[in-house]
């Protein structure tokens, strides 16, 4: 479901029905408390309810902090691994140019049938949430089936050889990388606790009572606004292959790789 939500509206969107939604909640629960409990309008649990909601939210606040650190976190370095695997993949490429044209050429049309399956194949599947390994596996297996079909002649030849063998190997090595990042979550508990607190949070401010009802949902609303736009930064960071913050596939496409794309080579 949300993988359906970040893929098919934008963040505006979903910002306008998160944290809007969470305001417009709470502001019509704390009208109905006050209709339902008239005396919370006096105050007279301020003190107590006072040192609840500070006490909680105080514990709340750390948890959310704790959530979206992790997942801001996670989502840098889902683009560390996208943009080194690009960037190795683009270094075979040069590394390649140092072979004979016949090997060069096999090696090229490898990498680029890797990149255009990475993209075109593996990408969209990242997004949907099945991040299978899909066409790349073959296409990866076709550019070590190239370097290995080729012997190295020269001391210069053999220098290049052993960067591009090894460069294929991270690259083998970030693409899982890239695939466990694509295939993680935020864990069940901690899911329970970021949304869960937010049920017991807010509910909470509808017993701090003022007597002027502006201002009593104005502190309301301020609060529920808060906690919409934190769980909403919960919400779109924990798909990092998803939605319009998702880490993009451009690093296949740009640089050295750029060639690969022209004339819809593939």
């Amino acid at each position: 479901m949300s993988l359906w939500l970040l893929n098919h509206f934008s963040t505006f969107t979903l910002t306008v029905v998160t944290v809007g939604g969470t305001v417009l909640l709470a502001v019509v629960g704390s009208v109905l408390a006050r209709r339902r409990y008239p005396s919370l309008a006096q105050g007279e649990h301020n003190d107590m309810v006072g040192v609840t909601l500070g006490m909680f939210g105080a514990i709340y606040g750390i948890i959310l902090a704790f959530v979206i650190v992790t997942l801001w976190t996670q989502l840098d370095s889902t683009q560390t691994i996208v943009a080194t695997e690009a960037t190795d993949v683009a270094l075979i490429a040069r590394d390649a140019a140092a072979f004979p044209p016949p090997v060069r050429a096999d090696v090229d049309a490898a990498l680029s049938g890797y990149v255009h399956a990475v993209v075109e194949d593996q990408w969209p599947r990242m997004r949907a949430g099945d991040p299978s390994y899909g066409a790349t596996a073959e296409k990866l297996q076709n550019v070590f089936d190239a370097l290995q079909a080729y012997e190295p002649k020269t001391a210069r030849e053999e220098v290049f050889y052993e960067e591009a063998v090894g460069r294929l190997n991270d690259v083998a090595g970030q693409r899982r990388a890239r695939l466990t990042m694509a295939s993680q979550e935020l864990p069940a508990l901690l899911q329970v606790l970021a949304f869960g607190g937010a049920l017991v949070l807010i509910p909470l401010t509808f017993l701090y009572g003022m007597r002027r009802l502006r201002i009593q949902l104005l502190f309301v609303g301020a609060v529920a606004g808060l906690v919409g736009f934190s769980l909403l930064l919960v919400f779109v960071l924990d798909r990092p292959f998803a939605g319009d913050l998702s880490v993009s596939p451009a690093p296949y496409t740009e640089g050295a790789l750029a060639r690969y794309w022209s004339g819809g080579a593939g």
